[in-house]
């Protein structure tokens, strides 16, 4: 059976800081927008705020979904199963191991993220595996925010992942190159049609490659047969196209793109988003009323700690199905 590592896109835990000052600044600058309409009042006002909440040294100034805060950021790893496997604070500890991961602060509070997600994930696997060298995984899960060609060069010969399950990134995508589609795969060079990808190919001597047919190829006993009226090829088998892994992971990274088999797997990756989503609901980590950076990791493990031991109380009376819900065991003891 595969194993999945899945990654959350690192998230913070806003503090218990006032934040009128950050409103009052971003409503005057949005009052001067309108009369400039070169102005960006998010850059003017994220150009004007510390670094730093003076209350709260380790709350680092943030941009979420639109507004500023002051947060304690951290990153989640979970299994295939949405089980969270690791807690990385990113604090003046994970600062000092791991330098490269600080970037030099920007204008602009889409790209100046304090620790970027991306920068993030390989001191975070490091230290992961290091802690626990028995553990292995061969599949990758993580947003677009991951599509970058270092990336899956790391998780490939660093971490020895034979699937990175990756959204690409139109920003980090050129137009298509030769017969291939923006999702990597080989296309018709007469309709644009998407080869169907017959899985992976390849003998003893040979690389291992991933076998893609023309769409209009149809099984015809032990062979195939094209059944396009124009065909580009004068095969009767129809065009045949091969894609290597090894060459370029990005775009070969283990599994084909666009295909029922991809979409199956990446909703696993749905189930790391719905364990942030307990910590941070029915855990109660959405409203820290706290500045002490050390009772925000207590509150986050003990989270951890809590989806755990319900974890085992669904394996001990063999309900694997409520491994996620705290909740919902409870219920069934009481109904038991």
């Amino acid at each position: 059976m595969s194993v999945y590592c899945t990654w959350e896109r690192s998230d913070g835990i806003v503090t218990w800081i006032k934040h009128d000052y950050l409103t009052e600044k971003l409503n005057s600058a949005k009052k001067l927008a309108k009369s400039s309409p070169d102005f960006n009042p998010y850059k003017g006002v994220y150009s004007m705020l510390p670094d730093q909440a003076q209350t709260a040294p380790s709350a680092r100034q943030q941009y979420i979904n639109g507004h500023f805060c002051y947060a304690f950021k951290a990153g989640v790893v979970t299994n295939g199963l949405g089980i969270v496997r690791d807690i990385a604070f990113f604090d003046d500890d994970f600062r000092a191991a791991h330098p490269e991961v600080v970037s030099p602060r920007t204008d602009d509070p889409e790209k100046g993220k304090e620790i970027g997600d991306n920068i993030a994930l390989k001191p975070v696997l490091t230290d992961f595996y290091k802690a626990h060298p028995s553990f292995q995984y061969g599949t990758f899960l993580g947003d677009s925010a991951f599509d970058s060609y270092d990336t899956y060069a790391m998780l490939k010969n660093d971490f020895h992942f034979s699937r990175a399950c990756i959204p690409l990134n139109s920003r980090n995508s050129g137009s298509s190159h030769g017969d291939f589609n923006s999702f990597g795969n080989p296309v018709c060079p007469v309709t644009g049609e998407q080869f169907t990808c017959l899985g992976k190919s390849g003998g003893k001597n040979r690389s291992q490659r991933m076998k893609w047919v023309c769409p209009k190829s149809e099984a015809a006993g032990t062979t195939r047969r094209c059944t396009c009226d124009s065909p580009c090829t004068d095969s009767s088998y129809g065009k045949c196209v091969y894609t290597y892994p090894d060459k370029n992971f990005r775009m070969c990274p283990g599994i084909a793109r666009n295909t029922e088999h991809w979409d199956n797997l990446y909703r696993h990756r749905t189930l790391v988003e719905r364990t942030i989503n307990l910590f941070k609901d029915a855990f109660g980590l959405n409203r820290v009323k706290t500045q002490n950076p050390n009772s925000v990791k207590f509150d986050l493990y003990l989270a951890g700690c809590t989806q755990l031991i319900g974890v085992i109380l669904a394996a001990a009376i063999h309900e694997s199905k409520l491994i996620r819900s705290v909740r919902q065991i409870v219920d069934f003891l009481n109904c038991a």
